[in-house]
């Protein structure tokens, strides 16, 4: 499968915490684990910090704090057109959040980091969390994920 990952980078001081190239590779295995695209695959994740990611769900979710992750899935559009990509959307991480929320839950940066991730993509393929049925398919899905590529609530 091709991955097109369109990284932007919209904070500074997270290189050491975080390899670009392993964050790419996840996506990547995920998508395959999880999805059959019949073209390329398009997405794009900002990281960035508490005002941003709170501007934007303040502007997009009428929700004027800051929070881990927002994802806009493209799928929803039945209107969509993309071209040459399967364009799955884009996620928002907040890396100030994450290293917030790590700390309060006891995790790794790592591990927190990349649960918001396995969240943001699964949102993107269709997994939601308003009814509770949803939710708990939805947290079972993101605990094997995780799980399976070692990122336990230990580390």
């Amino acid at each position: 499968m091709e991955l097109v990952l369109e990284l932007t980078k919209g904070i500074e001081g997270w290189e050491d915490k975080l390899d670009l190239q392993t964050i790419e590779d996840y996506i990547k295995v995920v998508i395959e684990d999880e999805y059959t695209p019949e073209k390329p695959v398009y997405i794009s994740l900002l990281l960035t910090g508490n005002d941003n990611i709170q501007e934007v769900n303040r502007e997009y979710r009428g929700k004027d704090s800051a929070t881990d992750v927002i994802s806009f899935a493209y799928h929803d559009s039945d209107e969509a057109e993309f071209g040459p990509y399967d364009t799955l959307g884009d996620i928002i991480i907040s890396l100030e959040r994450v290293e917030e929320q790590a700390g309060d839950y006891g995790h790794s940066f790592r591990r927190e980091f990349y649960y918001v991730l396995t969240h943001g993509l699964l949102h993107l393929l269709g997994y939601d969390h308003i009814e509770e049925e949803d939710k708990k398919e939805m947290r079972a899905k993101e605990e094997e994920i995780l799980s399976r590529h070692g990122y336990t609530r230990d580390n």
